[in-house]
């Protein structure tokens, strides 16, 4: 039972904002050809990357370009995985989230201690360590040519492969949904205050006795699982990996998306990784060539009109259950109706 002034984290809007929103998104195929529904299906599995920026950048104060590294290291555990016959939804989100967290442990220690431009720096080179592992590493990755032939993704042991594109939508669509529902609650817990305690006052948390270095690299550590779990729905979209995939170009992208949605806002993050693409892939179809110049335009047009991006927008919120307000006083000097001249 919870007491009084207590709910259960159900009852949170953090909880149902990203629920609310993954129900939405579950309508769209019925509302939209297969054409656009298999332009969409890839941005939750980038969403995921640029919602792992919010919780590293926005809130530990850590600015990263390397996050291409542990969704590829997610997208290649699946695909692994998925070529070896093990074709489980929730096996494979596990795996890919166990792998690209490992990751991140590993090279974790350097980003925890490091600040400002030196973590851009470190984790830039990370990302592209990573990209040219994958491209020279052709006895596992397949090298440039990447790898194919994946087995389709099931939801549950036994349950028939998700072969259709709507069932591929609907599977990536939930499994970000809960990815997203989990971040959120946890940067709306004490955990997430401290983060932001590191990184607005970092050497009064020190001297409260509080372990900066591990919660940095706590949030290094989060931010890459979701990123591996990003990669794992890259694979089950398109079941094709490659080094392509996994470069700088998609830690830049993913940067973007942060950016525009707010740096601070995990459902920000989905937006703007939505727009990017849909600049991308839509917009820039009509000017061949001038993808990179509609990406730089949408960037500097929000950082003018948004600058803290989508999460900046405040709507006006109508009075509800507000007072009425009292009647005015007459001037001094002035009549009123009761009163006679």
């Amino acid at each position: 039972m919870t007491g009084p002034g207590r709910r259960w984290p159900t009852a949170h809007p953090a909880f149902w904002a990203p629920v609310s929103t993954a129900l939405a998104l579950f309508a769209l195929p019925a509302l939209v050809d297969e054409s656009t529904l298999v332009l969409l299906t890839p941005v939750p599995a980038l969403g995921l990357v640029a919602v792992g920026i919010t919780v590293l950048t926005g809130r530990a104060g850590l600015p990263t370009l390397g996050q291409a590294a542990p969704y590829a290291v997610g997208a290649y555990t699946t695909a692994l995985l998925g070529r070896a016959g093990v074709d489980t939804g929730p096996l494979q989100v596990a795996a890919a989230a166990l792998a690209a967290a490992s990751f991140a442990l590993l090279t974790g220690p350097v980003v925890a201690r490091a600040r400002g431009v030196t973590v851009l720096m470190i984790t830039l080179a990370l990302g592209e360590l990573t990209a040219t592992a994958a491209a020279r590493w052709s006895s596992v990755t397949g090298g440039t040519d990447g790898l194919a032939g994946i087995a389709p993704v099931r939801v549950f042991w036994g349950a028939a492969p998700l072969t259709g594109d709507p069932a591929v939508y609907r599977y990536v669509v939930a499994v970000a949904a809960c990815a997203v529902t989990a971040t959120v609650l946890v940067l709306r817990s004490p955990l997430g205050l401290l983060l932001a305690g590191c990184r607005d006052h970092e050497a009064r948390m020190r001297a409260c006795g509080h372990p900066v270095t591990l919660l940095l690299l706590g949030a290094h550590v989060g931010a890459a699982a979701l990123a591996g779990v990003g990669g794992h729905l890259l694979v089950t979209a398109q079941r094709y990996v490659s080094p392509a995939d996994v470069g700088f170009t998609t830690s830049s992208l993913c940067l973007l998306a942060a950016v525009l949605g707010g740096v601070t806002s995990p459902l920000g993050a989905l937006a703007g990784t939505a727009l990017v693409l849909i600049t991308r892939d839509q917009l820039a179809a009509h000017w061949p060539g001038h993808g990179p110049l509609l990406l730089g335009a949408l960037f500097i047009a929000a950082v003018y009109l948004l600058p803290r991006g989508f999460a900046g927008i405040r709507l006006p919120r109508l009075p509800h259950g507000s007072p009425p307000a009292p009647p005015a006083r007459p001037a001094p000097g002035a009549t009123t109706p009761e009163a006679g001249p």
